[in-house]
């Protein structure tokens, strides 16, 4: 994909899905300050998605990498595409030796409309968006510590006052005490089904 497409500044929509499109996706999409559709699904893509796709944020209503070969991080910046539906489901963010997260605002749908990989346990655990809810009723911005918690990417196992289990890590322990903790719990709490 060339580079100069990125120069297309009038492109509302660009569909390239269901190709042998292969190479990487050129960062200079993220300055088509129109572009409302972008589909490169079912092609050869790889690499890693450029966090300058971002730079939509408030145009861009569809962003579809669906059957690629993309892999490495998510950017925490495809979490602000405001409205947008994500799709980025059959790619190979699995096949690094350390599986990353995807980014936390992303997992919860906090500005985009959908994520199709919102429900995959392993890219965003169950475990961490519960400890998110959490965190949110209980007024955490509010805490006395709140090291690490609702950072995009680290572990929830990583969260000040969370204890996980060394094998499964799975949550197993949640000591909050004397944290200036208020608000009301939330129900998704009861997600965290391991806790001794």
């Amino acid at each position: 994909i060339p580079e100069d497409l990125g120069r297309l500044q009038s492109l509302k929509v660009l569909k390239l899905a269901g190709n042998k499109i292969t190479g990487t996706i050129p960062p200079a999409i993220g300055n088509i300050a129109v572009l409302e559709v972008f589909d490169l699904s079912n092609n050869l893509l790889k690499s890693s998605i450029p966090p300058e796709l971002g730079l939509l944020v408030g145009v861009l209503k569809r962003l579809d990498l669906s059957n690629n070969t993309l892999s490495g991080v998510i950017p925490s910046e495809i979490g602000n595409l405001q409205g947008a539906s994500i799709l980025l489901g059959g790619n190979l963010f699995y096949n690094s030796t350390e599986i990353e997260s995807a980014p936390l605002s992303l997992c919860m749908l906090r500005s985009v409309k959908d994520f199709d990989l919102a429900n995959d346990n392993i890219l965003c655990p169950n475990e961490r968006r519960a400890l998110s809810d959490f965190y949110d009723s209980a007024k955490g911005a509010e805490w006395t510590d709140r090291t690490n918690w609702v950072d995009e990417y680290t572990s929830c196992c990583d969260w000040k006052g969370v204890t996980c289990d060394n094998n499964t890590k799975q949550v197993i322990q949640l000591n909050l005490s004397n944290n200036g903790l208020s608000g009301k719990l939330s129900e998704s709490i009861g997600n965290l089904t391991s806790i001794e």
